[in-house]
């Protein structure tokens, strides 16, 4: 084969249209989306050189080779003069084009200087490097450099990677989260990883075991967010807010790089903020914030000051208990004798809760009581619910709604798991503290913090109990003055927050947070 001149990059590109076109199911089952160029080169960029001037590059997960050609240019402007790349692909269809990619990286080095050798592994890594770290599978090697796209795919519970995984004390729901750890833990000391991932691992209890993991050994360094969640794999038709990043092992530095654009090719906005906003060192679940801009750092620093926790408040919250396809025999769509209100999201509306729903559409209403049912039930009271869902188009990513006896009347009631209920010990709250945190919950403020560590329309509980809270108190006032206030339009309820919470601003009739509270 006449290998040419052209920069590897050019070429790989032709080679990735070509192998998108396989069919979406083989793909799928693989978790395969393909890097598009301009993506691979603003991944590469990221990377860093040694001072020797020699590099050994893993790409797991290599695909056609996009990213290993986009880091070999890369390596080429720093100055690197030797590069010996491992480029692992369990996907023995795409070792042709990889091949060829490789050789083409061969021949351009050489025009520029640089030496490439390449190795090309077969089989699936997780399970390789997970058994090597486990010191029952050989030395795979260490590198100072690791670029990767991982595969995104659910790990199913009796999947082999999983129970690879499980065997050295991570468990990983996600293929993506488990080629970050297994890599991170290849770097030599200041080895650098630069990807592009999903931003899903960011927040939330199933990915917490892998960023303890993970931040134990590298520090991030620099973050890419792109603000159109269709862009980066446009031509994929790829859904997904993704970040790019690169993490230094053993490093942590005080500042962190922050840049957005809408897409690959835009200009971006860029930041510099300190390491400690970006995972925070007392946070023992260490989700990772993206402020994206100086304000949200502001917001970040008010939120960690407020002074109580939801376990200090006496409150929790949990995610409903009618999970419907379970329950399916006694869902009800019309309320009756023995039957209890059942709340879902579709009973959300502008003004708070609607029940029974008027355009049910075939969704349920009532839960039928039955000795198999009694566990789902709570007994009525004063709940604050959150969608656990909200639409792309919703201005706010936390919609909270209180819920009282008046709203879904009768001794029991029943939450379907779309929804975040918050009681105390199984029961409902008091009514002013209820209409408070539901009021806290709906301001600016609140989603303003959640977006910064949130990279998808899914709130979950855990992400709720991360949350700082006012106190109990201050919480009774807000719920006294939103009854008496009424604020209908986000600004109103965002300057009664401001005014009793933290006391911005004039009480609405002039006077100070003292007459405020008296007035309550």
């Amino acid at each position: 084969m006449a290998v040419g001149s052209d920069r590897p990059t050019d070429s790989v590109e032709r080679l990735r249209l070509g192998a998108a076109e396989q069919s979406a199911a083989h793909r799928a089952r693989l978790g395969q989306f393909f890097t598009p160029m301009p993506v691979a080169r603003m991944v590469a960029s990221m990377l860093v050189a040694p001072a020797a001037g020699r590099v050994r590059l893993l790409d797991p997960g290599a695909g056609v080779g996009s990213l290993t050609a986009a880091a070999l240019e890369r390596f080429a402007t720093l100055g690197v003069r030797e590069l010996e790349v491992v480029a692992w692909e369990i996907d023995a269809k795409l070792h042709p084009q990889l091949r060829d990619t490789l050789e083409r990286c061969v021949a351009w080095g050489a025009e520029q200087g640089v030496s490439v050798l390449w190795e090309l592994r077969d089989g699936d890594y997780v399970q390789a490097a997970a058994e090597a770290l486990a010191g029952g599978g050989g030395d795979l090697g260490d590198f100072d450099a690791i670029v990767m796209n991982p595969p995104y795919r659910k790990v199913n519970g009796d999947a082999g990677e999983r129970r690879a995984l499980e065997g050295i004390g991570l468990p990983i729901t996600n293929l993506y989260t488990a080629f970050l750890a297994l890599a991170a833990s290849q770097l030599v000391s200041e080895g650098v990883l630069a990807a592009i991932t999903p931003r899903s691992f960011a927040n939330g209890r199933y990915s917490a075991p892998f960023r303890r993991f993970f931040f134990d050994l590298v520090g991030i360094e620099r973050l890419h967010l792109f603000e159109s969640r269709a862009d980066a794999f446009a031509d994929s038709g790829v859904l997904q807010e993704n970040v790019i990043f690169s993490v230094r092992r053993g490093m942590n530095p005080e500042k962190v790089q922050v840049s957005f654009s809408r897409g690959v090719e835009d200009e971006p906005r860029v930041l510099e903020v300190p390491s400690e906003e970006i995972v925070r060192s007392d946070d023992p679940d260490l989700f990772l914030r993206i402020p994206s801009d100086e304000d949200d750092a502001e917001i970040a620093g008010a939120m960690i000051a407020l002074p109580s926790s939801l376990e200090d408040l006496g409150i929790a919250v949990s995610t409903g208990r009618v999970v419907e396809f379970r329950a399916r025999e006694h869902l009800r769509i019309t309320p009756g004798p023995g039957t209890v209100p059942l709340l879902r999201a579709n009973h959300f509306k502008q003004d708070g809760i609607r029940w029974p729903a008027a355009d049910s559409r075939g969704r349920p209403n009532a839960l039928a009581v039955a000795p198999t049912s009694e566990k789902l039930l709570l007994p009525n009271g004063t709940y604050v619910l959150v969608k656990r869902l909200t639409a792309k188009e919703e201005r706010r990513r936390v919609r909270a709604a209180v819920c009282d006896p008046s709203a879904a009347p009768g001794p029991q009631i029943a939450f379907e798991n779309h929804l975040n209920v918050f009681h105390r010990d199984n029961e409902g709250l008091s009514p002013d503290l209820a209409r408070g945190l539901a009021a806290f919950l709906n301001s600016s403020f609140v989603d303003r913090y959640v977006r910064q560590f949130n990279g998808h329309t899914q709130i979950n509980a855990t992400d709720l109990r991360h949350l700082r809270y006012p106190s109990a108190d201050t919480l009774d006032l807000l719920g006294r003055a939103t009854l008496r206030d009424m604020p209908a339009a986000q600004e109103e309820l965002d300057g009664l927050v401001d005014r009793v919470v933290w006391g911005v601003g004039e009480a609405p009739d002039g006077e100070t947070r003292g007459a405020l509270e008296r007035a309550a």
